[in-house]
């Protein structure tokens, strides 16, 4: 693959991308919406909850990561021609 090649894939893959982030920025209420009881509860329960808490974050986001990472990069190999 040379250069001019991978320049016209960047800028066709471009538009879109700043058009989803666009979108995605563009929904600030999307941002504000939690739950009170929630956010209360973890707070006050202290700094080992609180750890466990953001443990549980990283176990829940790291596969779903994984899973979102695969799919692009598999994306990108099949349409360059890879295997």
């Amino acid at each position: 693959m040379n250069l001019g090649s991978s320049i016209r894939r960047a800028r066709k893959l471009g538009v879109p991308g700043l058009l989803c982030v666009l979108c995605v920025f563009a929904a600030q209420d999307a941002f504000a919406q939690g739950c009170a009881m929630c956010y209360t509860s973890a707070a006050g329960a202290g700094s080992r909850a609180a750890h466990a808490l953001d443990f549980g974050i990283l176990v829940l986001l790291l596969p779903t990561l994984v899973l979102f990472l695969s799919v692009i990069v598999f994306t990108f190999r099949r349409a360059a021609g890879g295997n």
